[in-house]
């Protein structure tokens, strides 16, 4: 990015940077005007309280326009790599995903890397990595290198983030030790302990989960978690240390390790929060909590815990409004399937379901269309197990096996309730298929999740389940089979020519044409260099004509069923994915990766 000029006023300089310097950097390289440049300079005179901040923090808070290149503003982030490429020095955007920060927070103390404004980011055999904002202060590598006896390579990040992971990296390790260490008495503050001391303190007695060590970890854990836009939080208890995880666009990433004492205390310390029986570790348990991300905003977890050989595992799933309240088309509706899945839910009467495995945004699908369902003249009710997301507009019902209220018996309840759209949470066995098509047969719009890879394979399971293929006729209106798929970074992906032969394996026989152009991921500070940002649904939409119903009989024949529905107008899976594709907001290895293996032989296609 940054063009280097014959002679600039940063060149061969020493020492820490300052603004004015910066200032005339910038304008001689062309990316600030002259009076945009005295004007910052004039501001940061006249205010005295921000004399401490980095100059590349005051040039950013400016927001001057870029004049080298008008689209990007010049952001901290901008800057920062704009003065990379001047000292020569590698730029870092630092991602705490990847730093081992119980690994680098033991290169130096705290308090040396606050004064020299240098974080350590990676620590290998011989070598040592800091970031810093100083490129032109190196006193201090100098004296590192010879202390540490390893080699000292310096890369440029901005300042603003070494400020912050400063506090977090050595403050969230120091609450580690401080917590093993609640019952020795024997921490002065001064040096962090490396790992396997930490163990061996932890062995000295339980921590509290009330420790105010403990509550800092939990508190940085859920805050860490929001921005890095997790779905769900995996504390998995080990042997030797226990790791964190977070599922981040559907894929895992190992994000800290923590010794195993201090593990139990913060799966304790979730335990209180959830209203769990803390003393109760032998069997699974669920919660919830309700708390706030840094934004403010409200922010729902569904914890579950589940015994196993080295202690409890944890897993909380986090459900934000803004996300799970979502209209049809952020879904990832076309217009097509937009009209059929109004058509669907927009009856009076009637039982729709919603396919997939696991964590294929089933829920996210009910909520969003309840939401749209609900105004002041219904009355909609929800039967959960558990209840996934409180929502004022509806009323809804917690599962209880313990005293025998389950989907059957809610449901039983609600219909004495005057309801006029019922939503239940998943039919599981043949006692609440009847009771859900009983509520149909009484006049009730009833909306419902199950497990099938594919929407006609839905019929299958009810009749599987025990329900009378006569009463599949008469009630079920629809079925939606989904998925998830990761969606393309739209500020880093490029586009590419399609592979003729992946086209192919993806639509498998279907009349779709090859696209011109497609896109493939790339990697920027926006995706954290995955190339993808957010997911999507692809949608296959099943509605019941009166000669698919009338195909539906005690002698069902399931592929028979599936052609006939696809002659009418269902597209698969594979065909919803490739549009995606062909829009340029996803991959076909990406589709592959979730989609089901191809069963049906290709002459079967119709």
């Amino acid at each position: 990015m940054a063009a280097q000029p014959q002679s600039t006023p940063l060149l061969g300089r020493r020492g820490r940077l300052e603004l004015d310097e910066m200032l005339a950097a910038l304008v001689v390289d062309g990316y600030v005007l002259a009076e945009d440049a005295k004007r910052v300079r004039m501001g940061s005179r006249d205010g005295r309280s921000t004399v401490e901040l980095h100059p590349l923090v005051l040039i950013g808070n400016a927001k001057l326009p870029n004049q080298r290149d008008p689209g990007r503003p010049l952001s901290v982030e901008v800057l920062t790599e704009w003065l990379a490429g001047k000292a020569g020095l590698p730029y870092l955007k630092i991602d705490p995903m990847k730093i081992n920060v119980a690994a680098v927070t033991q290169a130096v103390s705290h308090a040396y890397a606050q004064r020299h404004r240098i974080l350590p980011v990676a620590v290998a055999a011989g070598e040592v990595t800091f970031a810093t904002s100083e490129p032109f202060e190196n006193s201090w590598a100098l004296d590192l290198a010879h202390m540490l006896r390893r080699e000292i390579h310096r890369v440029i990040a901005s300042p603003l983030d070494i400020n912050r992971y400063l506090l977090e990296f050595y403050g969230v390790q120091r609450s580690i030790q401080l917590a093993q260490d609640a019952k020795t008495g024997g921490y002065d503050g001064s040096a962090l302990l490396n790992f396997e001391q930490l163990v061996e303190l932890g062995k000295s007695g339980e921590i509290g989960a009330d420790d105010r060590h403990v509550v800092h970890i939990v508190d940085w854990l859920l805050q860490y978690a929001f921005e890095q836009r997790a779905s769900d939080i995996h504390l998995e208890p080990r042997r030797l240390a226990g790791q964190m995880r977070f599922r981040i666009d559907g894929i895992m990433h190992k994000v800290f390790e923590l010794p195993p004492p201090v593990m139990t205390a913060v799966t304790a310390r979730i335990k209180i929060l959830s209203r769990m029986d803390v003393a109760e570790k032998r069997r699974p348990q669920d919660g919830r909590i309700k708390t706030r991300s840094s934004g403010g905003r409200e922010v729902e977890l569904r914890i579950s815990t589940m015994p196993t050989a080295f202690g409890e595992k944890v897993v909380m799933r986090i459900f934000d409004p803004d996300i799970v309240a979502k209209d049809f088309g952020q879904l990832g509706f076309s217009a097509s399937e937009d009209r059929t899945w109004r058509s669907l839910v927009e009856r009076p009467h009637g039982i729709v379901l919603v396919t997939g495995p696991t964590g294929s945004g089933k829920t996210t699908t009910l909520y969003s269309t309840l939401k749209h369902l609900a105004t002041p003249a219904l009355n909609v009710c929800t039967v959960e197990d558990p209840i996934e997301m409180v929502s004022p507009e509806f009323n809804q019902m917690q599962v209880q096996a313990s005293i025998d209220l389950d989907f059957a018996a809610g449901v039983r309840t609600l219909l004495r309730q005057d309801p006029d759209i019922i939503m239940v949470g998943e039919i599981r066995d043949l006692e609440t298929a009847q009771m859900a098509v009983q509520a149909s047969l009484t006049g009730h719009l009833v909306l419902s999740t199950l497990h099938t890879n594919d929407a006609p394979s839905a019929v299958t399971r009810l009749l599987d389940l025990g329900v009378p293929h006569y009463l599949i006729q008469s009630t079920l209106t629809g079925v939606v089979a989904q998925r998830l798929v990761r969606t393309l970074c739209p500020h880093c992906k490029q586009a590419t020519e399609q592979d003729a032969h992946e086209w192919t394996a993806l639509t498998h026989g279907w009349p779709v044409p090859l696209p011109p152009t497609v896109f493939k991921p790339v990697g920027c500070l926006e995706c954290r260099h995955t190339g993808f940002l957010g997911r999507t649904g692809i949608y296959e939409m099943l509605r019941l004509s009166p000669r698919l119903r009338g195909l539906i009989s005690a002698q069902f024949d399931l592929g028979r069923f599936g052609n006939e529905a696809l002659r009418e107008g269902m597209r698969p899976l594979r065909i919803s994915a490739a549009d995606q594709v062909a829009a340029g907001l996803t991959t076909v290895q990406e589709i592959l990766a979730v989609l089901p293996p191809i069963e049906q032989p290709e002459d079967e296609q119709p």
